[in-house]
């Protein structure tokens, strides 16, 4: 503001002076006399000045005519002058507007008017590199993939523009889905700009779905040091890789690698189960079942789970099951009442056939959660007590139409996978899957296993003797409809049988002890006891048949899916 207000002061300074002096001028009485031409001239002080201005005005005209006549001497001569200067700014400055304008174009979406403008621009403009880049993006709005290919080809020549190129070309891989090359543009991308993130997420996100597990942890490990992701972010993702990495060590027979991987994983994240459940099995295999021990019950404390369970008794594999029972106590009491707690201990309960107990430790969670692994358990344990097979119906009734449970769900496109992975294999999103129930359960249990849908099945003892199962098979039989109405009261409750239960029965093994039962086959039942098909409309009947096998030495099988004979296949329900 002070510097207007001085240009200001002296706008009127200037023009007070030039007032003075022709007022000074008009005063006087001398005046200028000429002669020439045998004229003689009189002029006053006035038109003295003026006379002085016109010439200076003349001879600035005069050079400037002379210095234009030599610069169009020079310009017919070939020689740069300010002619052809005049006419580079004026072919630069249509040039700019050209692209501009392109871009403008580009952004609005309109890609052949953006390519007639960027043809324009590289016509108008020396800039290869900018009008290249203007030609590439039109052709990508406009849908022509060749030409954007051979223009993001052309500016791999230009220093300044290979990374453009390489990022190009890198888009159009991935749209196409070539992953394989986009993954080696992604790579050389990455060489040119490491900081950059786009970049940085696309080669992650390519190297987890390759399978390059020490890549990708490459690529972590620089993010954190550049401080663009957090710590806790950072050790949770590269336990998830050196899980991965372990498992494949593992796949390729190096198995102390993949201990020490898994437990480096563990470590890294005690709440990431699949690394927990490896690093107790390393320790295992190790004898070192202190260790493995201590690692399950540390995740158990975190989050409990049914692979954990599974881990933690093949810790001891042969045990009674009362010896069981006393030994999963210290597991449980790290987090006693959560609800996997309780259903692991009515199940360790249901195979050391101690109903009551069983009842006690499931509590109201089949009013309160009723899942299909929870109604099941109640089942199990009311036909243990030796209650009517009618009361069992109805809790296998409802176990067909009830939740599933927890499963692993993911947190990008709520997609429900069997196993966890590090990757979804719908939205392919990196560390998304979360042990919870999803927000709309899956009913019934003729689905994929996820851990939670069926009873666990401990560990296997040495030398099982036989165990029925059932063979279902259906016949549809379709009557013809009855006329009149059907009666819809409910059957009067019939009495509880007094015989002992069928199901789960008492047997010696060759060693003396008890075998360890497993609490599934206590809800094995006939389908056809959710009770009879109403008439007038086809109904279902299911035909059982025992059918023996024979089971020999042990083998540990997953708490959270039952085996399923080959020559059986799913039964629908």
């Amino acid at each position: 503001m002070i510097l207007s207000i001085l240009k200001i002061l002296f706008f009127f300074a200037v023009v007070l002076a030039l007032t003075l002096f022709a007022v000074r001028l008009s005063e006087t009485g001398d005046a200028l006399y000429l002669a020439f031409g045998g004229k003689e001239y009189v002029l006053g002080p006035i038109q003295t000045f003026v006379a002085i201005v016109l010439l200076f005005i003349a001879v600035w005209l005069i050079a400037k005519l002379l210095g234009l006549a030599v610069a169009f001497l020079r310009f017919l001569m070939g020689d740069q002058t300010a002619i052809s200067r005049y006419f580079a700014r004026s072919r630069e400055r249509k040039g700019y507007e050209a692209l501009s304008e392109g871009m403008l174009a580009v952004a609005s979406g309109e890609g052949k008017l953006a390519q007639e403008k960027a043809a324009r621009a590289a016509k108008l403009l020396d800039r290869p590199h900018v009008t290249d880049l203007l030609a590439a993006q039109a052709a990508e709005v406009a849908g022509d993939a060749a030409t954007a290919n051979t223009v993001y080809r052309r500016l791999l020549a230009d220093d300044r523009t290979r990374f453009v190129g390489v990022r190009g070309l890198m888009r159009q891989k991935l749209a196409e889905g070539d992953t394989a090359t986009a993954l080696k543009l992604a790579e050389k991308a990455y060489a040119l700009k490491p900081r950059h993130a786009e970049v940085q997420d696309t080669l992650l996100a390519l190297q987890t779905g390759q399978g390059d597990w020490k890549g990708a942890r490459a690529i972590l490990k620089d993010k954190r040091k550049q401080g663009a992701l957090p710590q806790d972010v950072h050790l949770r993702r590269d336990a998830v890789l050196a899980l991965q990495e372990a498992k494949e060590v593992l796949a390729h027979g190096n198995s102390i690698s993949a201990r020490e991987a898994a437990i480096s994983a563990n470590r890294a994240s005690p709440d990431l189960i699949p690394a927990a459940v490896l690093a107790a099995r390393s320790y295992i295999a190790q004898k070192d079942f202190r260790n493995a021990a201590r690692v399950l019950q540390k995740t158990w404390s975190v989050r409990p789970h049914p692979a954990v369970a599974a881990a933690y008794a093949e810790i001891v594999p042969e045990e009674t099951p009362a010896q069981r029972l006393k030994r999963f106590e210290a597991l449980m009491s790290k987090n006693p009442d959560d609800e996997e707690t309780h259903l692991l201990r009515a199940e360790l309960a249901l195979t050391a056939e101690d109903f009551p107990a069983a009842r006690r430790a499931l509590g109201d969670l089949a009013q309160t959660h009723p899942t299909v692994r929870s109604l099941s358990i109640m089942a199990a344990i009311e036909r243990g007590e030796g209650s009517d097979d009618a009361v069992v119906r109805g809790w296998l009734a409802r176990a067909l139409t009830a939740s599933r449970g927890p499963q692993w769900v993911c947190d990008k496109c709520h997609n429900i996978m069997a196993d966890w992975a590090p990757v979804c294999d719908n939205c392919g999103g990196f560390d998304t899957l979360t042990w919870r129930e999803p927000e709309q359960p899956s009913l019934g249990v003729g689905t994929t296993g996820n851990g939670a849908e069926v009873l666990p099945l401990i560990v296997g003892t040495p030398a099982r003797p036989a165990v029925t199962e059932l063979e279902i098979e259906e016949e549809v039989v379709a009557e013809p409809p009855r006329k009149g109405p059907i009666d819809i009261t409910p059957p009067e409750p019939m009495r509880p049988a007094t015989k002992a239960p069928d199901v789960v029965a008492p047997s010696s093994s060759p060693q003396g002890k008890q075998p360890d039962y497993e609490p599934s086959s206590t809800v094995r039942t006939p389908d056809d006891a959710v009770g009879a098909p109403a008439e007038g409309n086809a109904r279902t009947r299911r035909v059982e048949r025992p059918r023996e096998v024979i089971e020999s030495g042990p083998h540990p099988v997953r708490p959270d899916v039952e085996p399923i004979d080959p020559d059986e296949g799913p039964s629908r329900l």
